[in-house]
């Protein structure tokens, strides 16, 4: 249960660094076992530092108080269809105490400006087919579905 409910002041938003990727490791692990994925924490704030460090990885974070409640990540990349380079979404996940009162909008919108300050025109990212609420939410923000299917290559 959050110390600091969601109604209540005390929410920050803020972009993350390096030192911050404990925190975020932590929420990855959250949000790896709401969608049900695998996930290993063996190295794994360390790469995210790593990519922090090396601006190879955009995230931010929102806190109640001092408790990391939920985060956004993303990534730049390039459409070869579109010829341009897009901000692709990888992650939002908010705890479930933590949602329905703006605050993942307010993540979308961070992650909106990144994309304008890097000279994106889009954004990209996918949610599991199962994942309603999410799908509402970004239905809500006026985002347009595409119909494919992700896949995964382990290629090491």
């Amino acid at each position: 249960m959050l110390s600091h409910p969601p109604h209540r002041t005390g929410w920050t938003l803020r972009a993350a660094g390096a030192a911050d990727a404990p925190a975020l490791a932590d929420l990855c692990a959250a949000h790896a076992a709401y969608e049900r994925i695998p996930y290993s924490a063996d190295g794994h704030a360390h790469r995210l530092a790593q990519g922090l460090e090396a601006g190879r990885l955009f995230a931010w974070l929102g806190y109640w108080g001092e408790q990391a409640v939920g985060y956004a990540s993303a990534t730049l990349d390039y459409s070869t269809l579109a010829a341009r380079s897009y901000l692709h979404l990888d992650c939002l996940y908010l705890e479930p105490e933590a949602r329905g009162c703006g605050r993942g909008a307010e993540m979308m919108a961070a992650a909106q400006h990144r994309a304008q300050m890097l000279g994106c025109e889009a954004m990209q990212w996918q949610t599991p087919v199962w994942n309603e609420g999410a799908i509402r939410f970004y239905d809500r923000l006026g985002a347009t579905r595409l119909a494919k299917q992700r896949y995964t290559l382990v290629c090491g």
